[in-house]
């Protein structure tokens, strides 16, 4: 005998309005907490929607907080997995748009490394981070440097000294991704292996981060940002005067030694 099993309620996405809502019956119940989190009801489509100008994170954290409310109660719910896929990036005409990919989730990576108990499992997780295409590292470097060009566009002095502000925080956002790759390089190359009698790293103490770095450290990081016969100490006065940043991605297997140290601009990420 199949059994058809129908939720108490189901999030889908409509090819023109977007994440909706259906549910099984007119319980007062749903459709006071539906409203709660945004969703009106469509009584032309028997549904429930979200504003037209709903952020995509915002219709993602309207289902699961929904859904987790219906949980709470003992009603079922079904979602489909495409609500969690986010709209492509606008880009310029001509130019193929990135593949829309679901984010990592930092706190989800954070959760995996509890479990995992050699160097070069803990290096797989950082190149995660650090992939070139969706890594968060990367994404991060791009979101800002959007952020950047949104505030250029305001065609003021105020606009244009955030927006070089901002270009700035991304420079150091790159010199971070530099530095990641590098510990995880040294990782993927580390045998030490977790002994069995460990104990649990949710027993660890984080040790503060306010000591100051060591002195090789600290040297280094001064090499990289101090001015060359290459590369002058003079500040750019106007957007177009930005210096290129170097250029960095995550290793890949069989070649995990390859890194960009070059001068160019990482240029817009595309996919294939």
């Amino acid at each position: 005998m199949k059994l058809q099993l129908e939720p108490d309620v189901a999030f889908g996405v409509h090819p023109e309005f977007g994440v909706v809502a259906a549910v099984s019956d007119d319980h007062p119940f749903l459709d006071k907490v539906l409203r709660k989190h945004h969703f009106r009801h469509n009584s032309t489509l028997d549904l429930y929607t979200l504003a037209d100008d709903t952020p995509h994170n915002t219709a993602v954290r309207a289902v699961a907080r929904a859904s987790r409310e219906f949980q709470d109660a003992g009603l079922s719910v079904a979602a489909d997995p495409r609500i969690m896929l986010p709209p492509p990036i606008p880009t310029p005409d001509g130019v193929h748009p990135r593949q829309a990919l679901p984010g990592q989730s930092l706190t989800a990576l954070t959760g995996e490394l509890h479990e995992l108990r050699r160097s070069s499992d803990v290096a797989d997780v950082l190149d995660q981070i650090l992939d070139e295409h969706h890594g968060v590292v990367g994404d991060l470097e791009e979101f800002i440097d959007t952020a950047a060009a949104w505030c250029d566009r305001l065609g003021t002095a105020n606009g244009r000294e955030l927006g070089q502000h901002l270009r700035t925080i991304a420079h150091h956002v790159a010199f971070l991704g530099d530095q990641l790759v590098t510990a995880q390089l040294d990782l993927a190359v580390m045998p030490d292996v977790t002994p069995e009698g460990a104990p649990a790293l949710a027993d660890v103490p984080l040790l503060p981060r306010y000591e100051l770095p060591s002195v090789t450290h600290t040297a280094r990081a001064r090499a990289a940002l101090s001015s060359s016969p290459n590369r002058p100490a003079a500040q750019p006065t106007s957007p177009d005067e930005c210096p290129p940043r170097g250029a960095w991605r995550s290793p890949v297997r069989g070649d995990r030694a390859r890194r960009w140290a070059g001068g160019e601009r990482r240029q817009p990420r595309t996919r294939p």
